[in-house]
């Protein structure tokens, strides 16, 4: 059954023209407000999965080569043919199986929609080839699909139920095969769990492929990694630049305080030790909080007075004169 189309620029309150910039914004206004540290208790699985929802719409559409494939899937969709790649088109899938063989997965964090046109499964090519004294042997395809990790399950480990249906459009026959997959603490980003031998079936004495998750970090509404550094951009008013403040920001370990200095810098960095993923089985990287200074986009006449005193009264000037 073909999963119900998903409008992701909908979903990020953009349009279809949008910039990367613009859907890096929109991303970050819907997850900020539906991101479980932000929405609490009160109707939890309503955001939850509203925060999925607005994670796989910033995977496609900050990706060009999956937001160029999305375009194209919906202008087909929208004609009322088949999307490009989808089973029955006639056209080869963004990841077909050898030997006609379909992979397609679930429970890597992403929706049937996703599943079914953006993480099935890829299958390259076959193995190594041995020639017995009857028979021709080959070993099955190597299979790989992404599997959305949070920074929460590379900090702590998960383990996650994955199915994988594999389908044969020659035979009309599907299976299904269920794994408890386990995510290990401190797993990096592109890195590949192997589950051996679950991949293609080989032919004549062929051994079994493999089967590859790789990992991919699902997007975050405050932190940014590079590196198992973490990034925390912290808007601040200029007056708490100027007089120095107390403010409790969000990171993986819970809320924290972050002591900003009197005469802070915009775009200055504080460091937090020890705050980032980990590196290793007994140490993590750090995370920095950038201040951003932020001005009102507007002011009343009693605010103005008062930015007018200050321009009189104070002796900085960034010119020098």
């Amino acid at each position: 059954m073909t999963a119900s189309y998903k409008d992701y620029y909908s979903i990020l309150g953009v349009d279809k023209t949008a910039s990367p910039d613009a859907i890096k914004k929109g991303f970050r206004k819907i997850a900020r407000k539906f991101h479980p540290d932000v929405a609490g208790s009160f109707n939890q699985a309503a955001s939850d999965a509203k925060f999925k929802e607005a994670n796989e719409a910033y995977e496609v559409l900050s990706d060009p080569e999956k937001r160029q494939r999305y375009d194209e899937l919906g202008a087909n969709w929208q004609a009322g043919g088949s999307p490009a790649g989808a089973r029955g088109s006639g056209r080869p899938g963004p990841a077909g199986g050898a030997g006609g063989v379909d992979y397609n997965f679930s429970g890597t964090g992403f929706s049937d929609f996703f599943e079914e046109y953006f993480a099935r499964g890829e299958a390259p090519g076959y193995g190594g080839q041995a020639r017995g004294a009857r028979e021709y042997s080959t070993r099955g395809s190597d299979v790989e699909a992404e599997l959305s990790v949070s920074f929460e399950e590379v900090l702590h480990g998960s383990d996650r139920a994955v199915s994988l249906r594999k389908a044969n459009p020659r035979s009309g026959e599907a299976t299904t095969h269920k794994y408890q997959v386990k995510i290990p603490k401190g797993i990096r980003e592109r890195q590949r769990i192997r589950l051996a031998g679950q991949g293609g079936a080989g032919s004549g004495n062929g051994a079994a492929g493999d089967l590859f998750l790789r990992v991919r970090y699902t997007s975050h509404p405050f932190l940014q990694n590079e590196k198992e550094t973490l990034y925390y951009d912290l808007e601040i008013t200029p007056w708490e630049a100027v007089l120095g403040a107390s403010i409790k920001i969000r990171s993986l370990d819970g809320s924290v305080r972050v002591t900003v200095p009197a005469c802070s810098q915009n775009q200055q960095s504080l460091k937090l030790r020890g705050l980032g993923l980990p590196l290793s089985a007994d140490k993590r990287g750090d995370l920095y909080v950038k201040l951003c200074i932020e001005v009102p986009k507007t002011v009343d006449d009693s605010e103005r007075s008062v930015w007018e005193a200050l321009a009189k009264s104070s002796q900085f000037s960034p010119r020098g004169f």
